[in-house]
């Protein structure tokens, strides 16, 4: 499956077919170079499931939370910082990743031995001409 953002005013409706190709799924990594658009994503992503915070990059605090407009919450991961096993263990990922919460992961290579087996992959590419391009990977 591919969406095609050619620009920010398709992003919001981007964001709701991602997640009907979601489904029940909650462990999302978010693949693409920097400056691809993973938090502009996640905003997006925020703004569909209506949470009224406004959605940051989570680089320096590694993890953001935000509630849904139906109390359910989003964790948005950042792990570009993390270096050690022993980091990701105090962070307490398990803890994180046993809730029904959405997950949202940026550079979760950092990170991969601790991901849950459901994990999907989404990559976002960026064509010549600024179009996102976002593929699902089951």
């Amino acid at each position: 499956m591919e969406i095609y953002i050619k620009d920010e005013r398709d992003i919001d409706a981007s964001a709701r077919e991602l997640l009907a190709a979601l489904g029940d799924r909650r462990h999302v990594v978010l693949e693409g170079p920097m400056g691809a658009g993973k938090t502009t994503l996640t905003a997006a992503i925020g703004r569909v499931l209506g949470v009224e915070d406004d959605v940051t990059s989570p680089t320096f605090s590694i993890v953001n939370q935000y509630e849904t407009l139906d109390g359910k919450r989003i964790y948005h991961f950042d792990f570009y910082r993390i270096d050690s096993v022993a980091q990701a263990i105090d962070l307490g990922l398990e803890d994180y990743f046993d809730t029904d919460a959405l997950c949202l992961m940026e550079w979760a290579g950092n990170v991969e031995a601790f991901l849950p087996d459901d994990t999907v992959v989404v990559r976002i590419m960026v064509e010549d001409d600024g179009t996102r391009v976002i593929s699902v990977e089951d």
